[in-house]
């Protein structure tokens, strides 16, 4: 690995709470959580702080969407459920998501980093990566150009960082938020990354930082000296050479700028658990609406369907998902509903329904030509 390669990995700073802010900048400054489809949404930006929600005041089982850096100060992080959170925080402040919004300030950032430097490969609402290597401006000078556009066109800042791979850009992003930048370079490696928990590095998530500490083993430091051979013994040879490489800083994945997705879904979990008799009409609603909206999604993108699938979570939160591959291409609401349908004709419903959610599998382009292929029914992964 050397230093030839500028890869950058851009990340907003607290975005959906941020964006809340720019509607109620009263609230700077204070302990902010963005979550609960029951969440009151407030009625314009001159009310004082004591007229907002109250996290103490929600019930239900809605999880936290994101929070201010003033609400993490006090452990209240995305995922979080808002009932745990409100025992944490019982004062701050509650606002709905507004996804719209969010959407729109994601188009609006990520066309300013274009206008700077268009090799961008997306990865989400609020963060991308940016390949620099072509560009012969000083790295530095480069990233805080581009941390002013996002400004200038959203009125919101990010993080940056900028290393020779994706994988250390992404954790050199986090090192100095808010509104950071740091660049990272290879001899750098031993003396900023190696000191940080094994859970910085993307991919390593709880069970497997779990496995790792029950090993002795827990900063990326520790691990990158581990014994590969030990690796692979306990998490098995992929993991374990994965493992072995990341902690030594070597990824060698490009910037990926287009890229097809595999599916499009919609799912929705319900502020209680329905009964597939007492509460039908209901679930029959919510599933049509699912379907009208992965039909818009699909019509957004420009793709067709050619599978089908639904997922059931149970009240005891098992999981249950169909698949219908169809000899045709869908792209309307009535149709994948009809095909929707068929699935959940397979599925066990004794049990209360937890969450619903529609999938739509083997996409392909609108307009161009697809090999036909046999109908088939399966149980993929949702």
């Amino acid at each position: 690995m050397n230093d030839d390669r500028r890869i950058a990995h851009l990340d907003m700073d607290a975005f959906f709470a941020s964006v809340e802010l720019l509607s109620y900048p009263q609230l700077r400054g204070m302990p902010v959580v963005v979550g609960g489809r029951n969440a009151v949404r407030a009625s314009g930006n001159a009310l004082e702080p004591g007229e907002f929600a109250r996290l103490r005041d929600y019930a239900g089982r809605g999880v936290v969407t994101t929070s201010t850096y003033e609400a993490r100060a006090l452990g209240v992080y995305s995922g979080m459920g808002l009932m745990k959170s409100a025992q944490l925080a019982p004062d701050a402040i509650l606002l709905p998501a507004n996804f719209d919004a969010y959407r729109h300030y994601s188009r609006l950032f990520k066309s300013a980093v274009a206008a700077c430097a268009p090799l961008i490969e997306d990865r989400g609402i609020d963060e991308i990566y940016i390949d620099l290597t072509a560009i012969p401006e000083d790295t530095v000078a480069l990233a805080q150009s581009i941390k002013q556009a996002v400004a200038r066109n959203t009125g919101l800042s990010c993080s940056i960082g900028v290393a020779p791979n994706k994988l250390l850009a992404k954790i050199c992003s986090d090192l100095e938020k808010p509104d950071g930048l740091t660049v990272l370079r290879v001899d750098d490696i031993p003396a900023r990354i190696w000191p940080l928990p094994a859970r910085k590095i993307n991919g390593i998530g709880p069970k497997a930082n779990e496995k790792l500490a029950a090993l002795g083993i827990g900063t990326i430091g520790e691990l990158a000296v581990a014994d590969p051979a030990m690796l692979v013994e306990h998490f098995g040879r992929s993991t374990g050479d994965w493992l072995a490489r990341v902690s030594r800083g070597i990824d060698d994945r490009p910037v990926v700028t287009e890229s097809e997705p595999k599916s499009i879904s919609r799912e929705t979990t319900f502020e209680r658990d329905l009964h597939v008799r007492l509460d039908r009409a209901r679930l029959s609603d919510v599933f049509t609406q699912l379907c009208v909206r992965l039909a818009q999604d699909l019509a957004h993108k420009g793709y067709s369907a050619r599978t089908v699938g639904i997922k059931v979570k149970y009240a005891d939160f098992r999981v249950v998902t169909r698949d219908l591959t169809l000899a045709h291409d869908l792209t309307d609401a009535a149709g994948i509903r009809k095909a929707a349908g068929e699935c959940l004709k397979r599925v066990p419903l004794e049990q209360r329904i937890r969450l619903l959610g529609v999938r739509a599998g083997a996409l392909h382009p609108l307009g161009e030509p697809r090999e036909a292929v046999p109908a088939s029914q399966g149980d993929l992964p949702f």
